[in-house]
């Protein structure tokens, strides 16, 4: 299973559902914005970054890597990509690592060079198969957990979360997301099973057929083309910039007739250098 496109994916439909796993208040989420940053010149990117909204210098950049399978690197790799983030954007905010595991057993640590830095307030581990009692209240915690069942069971607790969604979740384009992601999670766990059997075996079949979900859909599609647009739109002016220069233009200037950042037109014509 592609765990970590699973847990983004599941971070961006249901950014509460993170704020749930390191103990804040799930309303929080609306003070953050989940999006990646690339590292310039070095090949490096976070791939999870929950960045506040606001202006707010007490809120952390939380950093988030989820790893399912031993890596001898990872600290090596997150804490290189944290520093050199944080040394050419200097965010206005504190930061915070949040590294999710499967188990311990997956860790490995790196003691003789990472012990203290692990210690800190602002690096916080969590091994899904000790979240405990919060895995069997808190909806999105389940989710969560979902990731880690085993086969034989998984189905059985995606129904219990599914029916779980379906009384908890009032925004129909939420539940929507969150419980395709369900669906998904256990197409992963089930390879040798057909789309249509895993619906009919977590019972999706007639909430398919809703209205509500229909409509729900309609709404994700519509969305969904507004926001193809708009990529399009961009591609279109970073395509540009290039031949803008040619003719002479400033970098400023360009930025200001294509109504983007200054820093991404110097990147754009920075790579078109090299």
């Amino acid at each position: 299973m592609k765990t970590d496109t699973i847990f983004y994916s599941l971070f961006q439909a249901v950014p509460s559902i993170f704020f749930e796993l390191i103990n804040q208040s799930p309303q929080e989420a609306s003070n953050y914005e989940f999006t990646s940053r690339e590292v310039k010149q070095l090949a490096f990117r976070i791939d999870g970054l929950f960045f506040p909204k606001i202006n707010d210098s007490a809120k952390p950049v939380y950093v988030v890597e989820v790893q399912f399978q031993p890596d001898d690197d990872l600290y090596y790799r997150l804490f290189a990509e944290l520093f050199l983030y944080l040394r050419q954007s200097k965010p206005p905010y504190r930061w915070q690592v949040v590294v999710i595991y499967p188990s311990r057993s997956i860790e490995r640590t790196q003691e003789l060079h990472f012990d203290d830095i692990l210690l800190l307030n602002r690096v916080k581990r969590i091994y899904l198969d000790e979240l405990g009692e919060a895995g069997e209240t808190s909806l999105g915690v389940g989710v969560v957990k979902l990731v880690i069942e085993n086969e034989e069971t998984a189905p059985e607790l995606a129904r219990r979360l599914i029916a779980q969604a379906k009384q908890q979740l009032i925004d129909a384009a939420t539940k929507r997301d969150l419980i395709n992601l369900i669906e998904t999670i256990i197409v992963y766990k089930l390879p040798q099973k057909s789309r249509e059997e895993i619906e009919a075996m977590l019972g999706l079949n007639e909430l398919k057929q809703s209205r509500v979900y229909q409509e729900a859909l309609e709404e994700g599609k519509q969305q969904g083309l507004e926001e193809g647009k708009q990529e399009g739109k961009q591609e279109a002016k970073l395509e540009a910039i290039p031949r803008m220069v040619q003719f002479g233009l400033s970098v400023e200037a360009i930025a200001q007739l294509l109504d983007l950042p200054l820093e991404l037109v110097q990147q754009v014509v920075q790579q078109s250098h090299q």
